[in-house]
């Protein structure tokens, strides 16, 4: 019984259409750049570095150049990965001007606009991260695709969220 009920509810399993919000899209990417590892790998020893720079200067090891500069590279990294970076991939992207619908099936996983409709196997996927706002789908190490978790009703979100823990490997952050 509990079968036939899982299947019933998954050829029903349908958003309303969605449309993307800038800020959360750009908190999303955000988060696709911090949880990567090279990323975080970086970010360590940039903050290490600035660490030891700091403690240079002020056992009077190194000038004050020395530390303004490390403390700038540091600024600039944090700056790119905060602002720049999710700011370019948001402008150059025009799905996030789109309006979609997203509908889950047992096999596959349908997205459609206006223009048209797309299709993919849950294998398509590798891996699955959940974000405060969106469900991040990854298809290899760089590409995926968000859902936001708005495109669903309130008690949807369990279950869109059961699914896709169920069909995709889950990334722990």
């Amino acid at each position: 019984m509990t079968w036939n009920r899982f299947t019933i509810f998954f050829y029903t399993m349908t958003s309303s259409y969605f449309v993307y919000s800038k800020p959360k899209v750009l908190q999303a990417l955000r988060y696709h750049f911090i949880t990567r590892n090279e990323i975080k790998i970086m970010m360590i020893l940039v903050n290490v570095f600035a660490i030891v720079a700091a403690g240079f200067y002020f056992f009077r090891k190194v000038s004050a150049y020395a530390f303004i500069g490390s403390s700038f590279l540091w600024f600039c990294l944090m700056i790119s990965f905060w602002y720049v970076l999710p700011g370019i991939i948001y402008r150059k992207s025009a799905t996030f001007k789109d309006r979609f619908k997203v509908s889950f099936e047992d096999q596959h996983m349908f997205i459609e606009n206006e223009r048209g409709s797309r299709s993919w196997p849950w294998k398509a996927f590798s891996v699955m991260i959940e974000s405060p706002h969106f469900f991040h789908l990854y298809f290899d190490s760089r590409s995926f695709f968000i859902i936001p978790k708005e495109a669903f009703e309130p008690g949807q979100i369990s279950e869109a969220r059961k699914i896709l823990r169920e069909k995709i490997n889950v990334r722990p952050v």
